[in-house]
């Protein structure tokens, strides 16, 4: 299991070795993306919070073209909870979810 905005990179290998059983891209409300990270970040105190929100405003402006981007290197869109149905589908054995 790999996770992380670079995971996909991975796909296209994984596929041709027959290791992969399921590619994911959360596919998520932007708004709400947004509104998780800069709750975290402003609570970590990582920088200053004009800072987190000129950062966010651009992850946010920048997050349909990572969905595409990652969607082109072979993995699914879809929602967490059917990503999660899926995982949960597969470990059971049953390999569409």
């Amino acid at each position: 299991m790999a996770e992380g905005i670079f995971a996909a990179e991975i796909v296209e290998e994984c596929r041709r070795r027959g290791l992969l059983a399921g590619a994911y891209a959360l596919r998520r409300p932007r708004g709400a993306t947004f509104l998780r990270r800069l709750a975290r970040d402003l609570s970590e105190q990582r920088k200053a919070p004009r800072v987190l929100i000129r950062r966010g405003v651009t992850l946010l402006r920048a997050e349909p073209a990572v969905l595409r981007r990652q969607i082109g290197l072979g993995a699914e869109a879809a929602r967490a909870r059917e990503v999660l149905r899926r995982v949960a589908g597969l470990l059971a054995g049953h390999p569409h979810g």
